[in-house]
């Protein structure tokens, strides 16, 4: 959940719970407050949007999209959009560097968010795995749809001529920073990535005009830590792998978990079940074939938020290309994310 104020001590906040579109947004307060960045079910998919220090984390050049519409049957649900691009680069004779790209758009009741970020990592060998450091940077954009503000007939708490609640619409920007850890190793893998780190501010005003500052709001990205990890554990004397994985988000107010075990045949194709603490249940099945990847996700809610919705739908798609360094390709830099 973003936190809102007015610069007069108003909190814009208040104009949620009267923006028709928008109240069914927080009939959950965990899911809301956990939901600081898109969410994602299929999360061991698109590792470098959690965290940059997993860029080139592998052999090929990645690239992935993913669309999400969460709760539907609700009318302005989250909408969220992916498209991410990850690749090693050899550096020197034995260490490498891992660039990325990605894109964020979502929509969530009356607001509208882009993020753009450039990410880079850099890799060391550590214990016979690799310890990655990674840097991220990045451009973020976020609009209200003010003009669109609803307020019910005879409100015992807000008034139509409310100075907190802006009635046209407003747009704003800022820069952003985040940083991430990641170790892998042959069994495992395991990674901490900070999002938002200096909690940038983004001041909105009156979209197309040079508002004054009473005018004026601000919205604040609140401060994310990801905690992920998972293994590849192959099934001996057969062609199944179990792949367990695991991502906590956390505000250090708040805090959510995913827990998701799937099985993997031939390296053709995967099925398996996720679990969000006190949150949701997902079921997910995936194809891989010629480095083309394809994924599906069906999660259903476990908060009250089921009364109205029947569920939540994820896909992913992408493909990845095996990058070789040199004419033997003698120094590999494998991950256990066999993806």
């Amino acid at each position: 959940m973003r936190y809102f104020r007015k610069h007069t001590q108003h909190t814009i906040n208040r104009l949620l719970t009267i923006a028709a579109a928008s109240i069914i947004l927080f009939l959950s307060a965990s899911t809301a407050k956990a939901q600081g960045d898109a969410q994602l079910t299929q999360y061991w998919a698109l590792p470098t949007a959690f965290n940059p220090a997993a860029t080139g984390n592998s052999d090929y050049l990645r690239i992935r999209g993913a669309a999400r519409m969460q709760w539907v049957g609700i009318e302005n649900a989250p909408q969220s959009f992916f498209v991410l691009a990850d690749s090693p680069l050899k550096f020197g004779k034995k260490q490498y560097i891992g660039l990325g790209v990605g894109m964020m758009q979502e929509s969530l009741g009356l607001f509208s968010n882009l993020a753009l970020d450039i990410q880079a990592s850099y890799k060391l060998r550590l214990f016979k795995g690799i310890l990655s450091i990674g840097i991220e940077g990045g451009y973020y954009d976020q609009k209200f749809k003010g003009s669109k503000v609803v307020i019910p007939d005879n409100d015992d708490f807000h008034e139509s001529t409310d100075e907190a609640i802006p009635t046209q619409d407003l747009a704003g920007n800022t820069f952003d920073f985040s940083l991430g850890l990641e170790y892998t190793h042959r069994l495992f893998w395991v990674g901490a990535g900070a999002k938002h780190i200096l909690q940038p501010t983004i001041k909105l005003s009156i979209e197309g005009s040079e508002a004054s500052e009473e005018q004026e709001y601000e919205t604040t990205l609140p401060r994310m830590v990801y905690f992920s990890g998972g293994s590849n554990i192959q099934i001996k004397n057969s062609l199944f792998e179990l792949q367990p994985s695991f991502l906590v988000k956390t505000d250090f107010k708040t805090a959510t978990a995913d827990i998701t075990m799937r099985a993997r045949y031939n390296r053709f194709i995967s099925f398996g079940l996720g679990y969000r603490y006190n949150d949701g249940i997902s079921a997910q099945v995936g194809v891989e074939f010629k480095g083309f990847f394809l994924g599906y996700a069906y999660e259903y809610p476990l908060s009250a938020i089921g009364k109205v919705s029947s569920g939540s739908h994820e896909i992913v798609a992408g493909y990845q290309l095996k990058l070789d360094f040199s004419g033997k390709n003698r120094n590999k830099h494998k991950s256990i994310r066999l993806m």
